[in-house]
């Protein structure tokens, strides 16, 4: 058997399901090994279509490929590059605002002096260095957006519901195709991301419901009426996809060039799509690290997460060990207690999914490496910030908490 590397694009394979990539994909990250594919003609044979499409959607840079149908083998992961896309462009130098969000990577990882002692070292990823929204949801939108355009599609227009970043995302992506947008807004978003939406040009329609996703089938409705495309990141598995494609594999990276691997990962539950394909991937590869799940505590609000039964979908796809529950004068502690010892201010999801390791590092459950993802920085949440301070709604610091 001649074994040869190629790019995923040089081949041709039908499509897969989600559910049948995730479970293709989970036995070849669970071993680091993947069974080499037979091809003819450049085209894959129907029993391999399942790992190609699994490496391709992975993201690797070759596919092990051997034209001698009926022999087995096995090649390591390692052999198919698969880090290219996430290892950076070190002059950070792009053509366009595109390659910029694409390949700008990876968002940085930096240990938090207020959360670590000598037993646990906790890593914060910080995802507002991106350029539309300054969150995490620029890697959803565009990830959506440029799939969708990659399949030959055209929008008129993009209608979204969003509570914030995912609609700055898709309005700067708008922008940049020439596409306008209408971002549909809960009554709960602040009334200040008005003005920025009007400066980018998009369209904004309010509603009076407080959740997001209950806005979707007006939406729906209403994009169907007038010729626009809804990419919709609550359902469109884009959403865990980029993450397990870019995010998680950014994460294990950057703790590989530091010798460790995480113990734990902490991430709020928004539309599910990050925390989902973090846990995906890192049990799968490890095994024994624990996920952990932040939502608001039942009664209050907090920007950019919601509660597991307003419908979360990729969640129940993946294994997820325990779910938090924080109120928001408790992320605002959050918030200061990282504010005011290591000088960073993230916003309200970042502060809750702290605030659940603040009451983890008190009860004495963690050790080791423990990954945070900050979804976004506080400065976007100046209105939320200036009521909650003004009310003094906020406990300075968690009792017996220790940092290096």
């Amino acid at each position: 058997m001649i074994l040869k590397l190629v790019e995923p694009a040089a081949l041709k394979a039908p499509s897969m399901t989600l559910k049948e990539y995730i479970d293709t994909l989970g036995r070849i990250i669970s071993k680091w090994r993947t069974p080499i594919i037979h091809v003819r003609n450049d085209r894959v044979l129907e029993e391999d279509v399942a790992v190609f499409n699994a490496l391709a959607e992975f993201g690797v840079r070759y596919i092990p490929v051997s034209d001698t149908p009926g022999e087995a083998g096995e090649v390591s992961l390692t052999l198919l590059d698969p880090f290219h896309e996430v290892q950076g462009n070190g002059l950070r130098v792009y053509d366009s605002v595109v390659e910029l969000v694409s390949r700008d990577t990876p968002t940085p990882l930096v240990k938090l002096r207020s959360l670590s002692n000598s037993d646990v070292r906790v890593w914060a990823k910080l995802e507002w260095y991106h350029p539309f929204s300054l969150s995490i949801k620029d890697r959803v939108a565009w990830y959506m957006l440029h799939r969708f355009l990659e399949r030959g599609g055209r929008p008129a227009k993009l209608y979204e519901a969003s509570s914030t970043n995912t609609g700055m995302a898709l309005v700067g992506l708008g922008n940049y195709h020439g596409v306008k947008t209408r971002i549909y807004l809960p009554a709960t978003t602040q009334r200040c991301v008005d003005y920025v939406f009007k400066a980018m040009g998009a369209e904004v329609v309010r509603e009076r419901t407080p959740i997001t996703i209950s806005m979707l089938s007006k939406v729906l409705v209403e994009a169907a009426r007038d010729n626009a495309v809804v990419l919709n990141q609550f359902e469109n598995d884009y959403n865990f996809l980029t993450h397990l494609r870019y995010t998680a594999k950014e994460i294990d990276y950057q703790l590989m060039g530091k010798g460790v691997k995480p113990s734990v990962v902490v991430a709020g539950l928004g539309t599910s799509g990050h925390l989902s394909a973090l846990s995906f991937y890192f049990k799968n590869k490890y095994g024994d690290v624990e996920t952990i799940g932040v939502q608001p505590a039942q009664g209050s609000s907090i920007p950019g997460i919601r509660r597991v039964e307003t419908g979360v979908k990729w969640l129940h796809m993946v294994e997820v060990d325990r779910v938090v529950d924080v109120r928001l004068e408790e992320a605002l502690t959050g918030i200061l207690h990282v504010a005011r010892i290591d000088g960073i201010l993230p916003g309200f999801s970042s502060g809750a999914a702290v605030y659940a390791l603040m009451r983890l590092l008190n009860e004495g459950s963690l050790r080791g490496d423990v990954v945070v993802v900050f979804p976004d920085h506080g400065l976007k949440y100046v209105e939320l910030l200036e009521m909650l301070l003004a009310e003094k709604c906020i406990e300075e610091s968690a009792p017996g908490l220790s940092h290096e």
